[in-house]
């Protein structure tokens, strides 16, 4: 059995105005159509609907139940029609984030602060990666859009955008020997313990990579996940670390450690971020790309 739901909503109308007239005019619908609509209910339900009154229609026994169940039925279809309206929009969604720490702890809370102020129906399911992964997941369409530093592997299948910058610092001890230097380069800290991050992330990948091109080694004594980790461990003198310059001012203005800028060329970052352009994106998904990409 099929209902058609102009056929339902005529009908409804037809009861509430006690005219088909009435109807048609406000409709735009020839009289007969709507006659015609209303007979092939009758038919499809095997039950008559109207009847005729020297005062116009008038719904029967099941007429007046068809109306009412009608009304809900037509209102649900407008709440499908309004959701979807909303989707197709980018009003209402879900959008899948996959991003590196140093994004996430240095940009992202604002920015997703901002965003979601402005479009409280698009939910973010936001996820920490180091940026292999991170290029690997979105080009696998296991994610909408990912936020990374170091281009690892092929990137044919994305598009690259730019994002933020920063700037890697030299974290040591108050009391450790480096305290007193106005800037270093990674080179020159080499002789000392080092607490990294874990395996794979991008600061790690850069620190091993000038210590072999420099042919000297790198002693990480302790690997922690996530910067305020590195950050405890230093502060207690476990080793040095090197981290985004931003991220731990915080603890040189409270004196629990000292901030010594590299000046390395590799210690401006540019981070940035990518989609898939082999899947299309929701609208929501552009919306927040557009959001976060600096105009």
């Amino acid at each position: 059995m099929h209902l058609d739901p102009t056929s339902l909503r005529l009908f409804v109308r037809v009861l509430e105005t006690g005219t088909i007239a009435a109807v048609a005019e406000q409709e735009f619908i020839a009289a007969s159509a709507i006659s015609k609509r209303i007979s092939e209910l009758e038919t499809s339900l095997n039950t008559q609907l109207l009847v005729r009154t020297n005062r116009g229609v008038g719904g029967t026994q099941a007429g007046m139940a068809l109306a009412q169940l009608s009304r809900g039925v037509l209102h649900q279809l407008e709440e499908v029609h309004a959701r979807m309206h909303e989707y197709s929009q980018g009003i209402r969604g879900e959008v899948r984030v996959v991003a590196n720490i140093s994004a996430i702890t240095q940009f992202l809370p604002v920015q997703l602060k901002a965003f979601l102020d402005q479009h409280p129906f698009i939910q973010i399911q936001l996820e920490e990666c180091i940026s292999s992964e991170i290029i690997k997941t979105v080009a696998q369409n296991q994610a909408d859009i990912g936020i990374f530093t170091e281009v690892f592997g092929n990137t044919e299948n994305l598009n690259i955008y730019p994002y933020q910058s920063d700037r890697l610092a030299l974290i040591t001890a108050n009391q450790h020997p480096l305290n007193q230097a106005e800037s270093l380069s990674f080179i020159e800290t080499l002789q000392y313990d080092y607490v990294g991050l874990h395996t794979g992330s991008a600061i790690n990948n850069k620190l091993l990579q000038a210590a072999a091109t420099a042919e000297k080694t790198f002693r990480m004594r302790i690997q922690v996940t996530s910067y305020e980790a590195l950050l405890r461990m230093v502060e207690q003198d476990l080793g040095i670390g090197i981290m985004p310059q931003d991220i731990a001012q915080p603890y040189a203005t409270t004196h629990r450690v000292k901030v010594i800028p590299l000046n390395d060329s590799w210690a401006s970052r540019k981070l940035k971020l990518c989609t898939s352009n082999q899947h299309p994106l929701s609208h929501a998904t552009l919306r927040l790309l557009e959001h976060l990409t600096p105009s």
